[in-house]
């Protein structure tokens, strides 16, 4: 996927996956109850994080994983029609 914006330093840019539309009962929930994902697939990342000492920390995510985020982390952009996280790289918990 190829996105017109480019993120910098140590910042990722997330696509969220949507929000569940029932439970595993079998419940739908309603628009209103629905709760943010937070989870998302990786879309782009900048080239990393400028060390004290002019080293450059390259980013441990890549595009395309598959992670898990704090659920208030990042900044809500919309690039063409699409939602998307721009968050740093630090807000990102875990790789799926």
């Amino acid at each position: 996927m190829s996105l017109s914006i480019k993120p910098l330093a140590d910042r990722v840019i997330v696509a969220p996956a949507a929000a569940e539309e029932k439970t595993k009962s079998g419940i739908i929930i309603p628009d209103t109850a629905k709760e943010k994902p937070q989870r998302g697939e990786v879309v782009a990342v900048g080239e990393g994080k400028v060390a004290d000492n002019g080293t450059t920390i390259k980013p441990q995510v890549k595009a395309g994983d598959q992670v898990l985020y704090g659920k208030y982390a990042g900044t809500e952009i919309t690039v063409d029609g699409q939602d998307y996280l721009i968050m740093k790289e630090s807000d990102i918990f875990a790789v799926l």
